[in-house]
């Protein structure tokens, strides 16, 4: 391989890493932090026992919530603010759409086939 040849892949080996989205050490921290907050407070919520059953259920599920976007934000760098971040994005949210979708009617159909065979 020619020097010329092994600089212009050694130049796209560079623009491919620094083209990609890859987090910073901060951004991981910060998602860390996040995610063990926002673990925390659920846990303390049905640990004690202080608050009312609704209550304790409205703050477990708003906690999970928002610490999937923690995930999608921080660890895996999902964001609607380019173009490449919003394609990457919409596709995440469509194959999770797919997934939740065949788990979903999968269950679906097999408790209704249980429930037809207790007749």
């Amino acid at each position: 391989m020619s020097h010329s040849e092994s600089h212009v892949l050694n130049e796209l080996h560079t623009q491919s890493h620094s083209d990609a989205s890859h987090g910073s050490v901060k951004d991981y921290l910060i998602g860390f932090v996040l995610s063990i907050i926002l673990t925390a407070i659920p846990f303390w919520a049905v640990m004690s026992g202080t608050l009312s059953k609704p209550t304790t259920f409205a703050c477990v599920v708003v906690m999970a919530i928002v610490q999937i976007w923690v995930h999608l934000k921080y660890f895996l760098h999902l964001n609607f603010t380019t173009e490449d971040g919003k394609a990457s994005s919409l596709s995440f949210i469509f194959s999770a759409l797919i997934i939740v979708m065949v788990v979903g009617l999968s269950v679906w159909i097999i408790y209704e086939s249980n429930a037809m065979m207790m007749y």
